[in-house]
Order: structure tokens, then sequence, then C-alpha cells
């Protein structure tokens, strides 16, 4: 081999590394944060501690889950906090109050998020409104209704919760707790759904291009309301997760997740090639929110700075690999061409 092609050799090599960097910036942010922690605190990556982080990721996951399909879809839904809220208001009265089993239990939890799904999907596609003022309006509607069901936001309590309920959120099968199972359940569902089926690349149609997806002969109006009430239905799925580990009903506490949601489907849709929401990169997102989250905990920092620092870096996680992801084709195109000449 020739000096220059030594050279070129060297170069084509460096080119590639770097490429695979800005090609996977996130990700190399993603594990400098675990290192960073981890340098911080030796409990960070202790087997309690990670599994407490993959634990309270669910809850965000399904949420961020629910977001990810609606947006994919071209909407969004400002009212998955409610139908989580809905969720786990409704199977905490069914038992306590109802006096139902806790099997039938959860099915009036899921009917709870259906209910506030099936009123977006009214508004939506029965009358038009898009789905912004839709669920902004589904959202006044139902933390209305909580803070007149419980008496003005006061919690509802249930301590002596069946057993059965409880192991939901806090029980274990061969060492693998149940709420990860749950988790991981629905998260191969979405992405069989979502990544691998008909239906998933139907409902990335109606994003793209509503219009031309009608014209292909897709039941747009049929998918769009679907959308919106398997959003709440999942959304529920989390807030009755929330009851069986809480045995408590807490008005309003669907919010926190809404935004933690969003943020993870922004983040994954900025990992992906052509910028669309995906589950793959939703559960990375979900995980990144969360590590940030404990790791922050974990250090002691105050909760409002916290707040603070957690808007910071996400802020700054998203805009960097969106703009590695929108310039990245231009790169590998530069490269090549110095390749070929």
């Amino acid at each position: 081999m020739s000096v220059v092609e030594a050279e070129q050799t060297k170069l084509a090599i460096w080119q590639q590394l770097l490429l695979g960097a800005l090609k996977y910036a996130f990700l190399l942010a993603f594990i400098a944060m675990v290192v960073f922690f981890s340098q911080r605190s030796e409990a960070f990556l202790g087997g309690s501690n990670l599994m407490n982080i993959a634990k309270g990721s669910v809850v965000v996951l399904l949420i961020a889950l629910a977001l990810t399909m609606v947006i994919s879809s071209g909407g969004i839904d400002l009212s998955v906090g409610i139908a989580l809220d809905f969720g786990a208001w409704f199977v905490i009265i069914a038992m306590a109050e109802w006096g139902l089993p806790w099997p039938l239990a959860l099915l009036a939890g899921l009917f709870g998020g259906a209910l506030i799904g099936s009123l977006n999907a009214l508004l939506i596609v029965g009358l038009g409104v898009t789905p912004f003022l839709a669920t902004l309006g589904t959202f006044f509607i139902g933390r209305s209704i909580q803070q007149i069901g419980t008496g003005g936001g006061a919690n509802v309590n249930y301590r002596q919760a069946p057993e059965g309920f409880q192991s939901l959120a806090q029980g274990e099968t061969l060492g693998i707790p149940h709420i990860l199972l749950i988790g991981l359940v629905v998260l191969v569902i979405f992405y069989v759904v979502m990544e691998l089926s008909t239906h998933g690349r139907r409902i990335h149609a109606l994003g793209i291009q509503n219009s031309a997806a009608r014209v292909a002969g897709i039941n747009t109006r049929r998918y769009r309301a679907m959308v919106f009430i398997l959003s709440g239905t999942t959304a529920a799925i989390g807030g009755i997760l929330l009851s069986s580990g809480l045995r408590i009903y807490t008005p309003l506490a669907g919010f926190d997740y809404l935004l933690d949601g969003i943020a993870s489907v922004f983040i994954g849709a900025s990992l992906h090639r052509d910028g669309r929401p995906n589950v793959p990169g939703t559960l990375i997102g979900v995980l990144f929110l969360t590590t940030l989250g404990t790791g922050l905990d974990i250090l002691g920092i105050d909760f409002n700075l916290k707040a603070a620092l957690k808007g910071v870096v996400l802020v700054l996680a998203i805009t960097v690999a969106m703009l590695v992801s929108s310039r990245l084709p231009r790169i590998e195109a530069l490269f090549r061409g110095g390749r070929d000449a």
C-alpha cells in the first residue's frame, strides 16, 4: 500500500468514526450522563437503583406510547394526564365504594380512560374540532370533574386494597416486578402495531398527509377515533398502576406525566432518520428522562432547581439531536464526495 493510499484509508476511518459519533450523539450523551452520575454516587449503578429507574419509567412510558401513536397520526392529546387520573380514580372507587372485586375494578379503570378518549374522538372526528383545542377542552372538563367529585381535590385512600390488586405494582414473578412485565407487554404491543403492522403504517400516513391517506382508501375517521380512544385507555393503565402502588388516588396527578411524555416522544422523533415519532426512540427518551431525574435526586438537588436543570438538559439534548439529524445526510454526502475525489 502506497503512502497516499494509507493516508486515504486513515482519513476514511476517521470520517466513519466522526459519522458514528454524530449519528449516535444523543446515545453518547446518555452514556456520558450515566457515567457522570455514577462517579458522583456509588449507589447510582447499584442493582436496587437501576431497578427503581426501570420501575419508575413504566408509567411515563405508557403515557409516552399513547402520545407516540397520537402524534404519529398528526394530532396531539393534552388530556392523557386526565385519562391517567380517571383510570386511577375509577379503579379505586370501583373497589372502595362500589364493592367490585379488583379484576372488575380494572375494567372500570380502563373504562375511565376510554371515556376521556371517546370524548376526544367525538369532538375531533364527530364535530371537527382541532385536536389541540378538543383535548385542551377535555383537560379542563376532566380537571373540573375531579375537583367536584373529590370535594375540591382531596385524595381518595384505599389502604385495604386487595393483595391481588396491590401485586400489580408491588408484586414479583421469578424476581421480575409485575409492573415491569406489564410495561414490557404494552411496549411490545405498541412496537408490533406501530412499527411492523399495516395499522401502524396507516396511522403514520394520517400524520404525513391526511388527504392522501383518504384517497388511498384508508378510513381516516375511524383510525383517528381509534387512536384517541386507545390513547386514553393506555394512559388509564398507568393510572391503575399508580393506584396499585400507592393505594391512593391524587387528583390531577397526571399533568406531570403529560410533560415528560411529550418530551420523550420528541426525543425519540429527533433520533429517527425521518424525524417521526417511533416506539424505540420514545423508549430511549423515557429512560433518559427517568435516569436524569433519578440522578438529580441522588445528588440531592433542590426540587425547584431540579426542574430547571431537567429542562435545560432536555432542551439541549433535543436541539443537538435534531441539528445532527438534519445535517447528517449533507455531511455523509460531503465525505463521499471527498473519497470519490
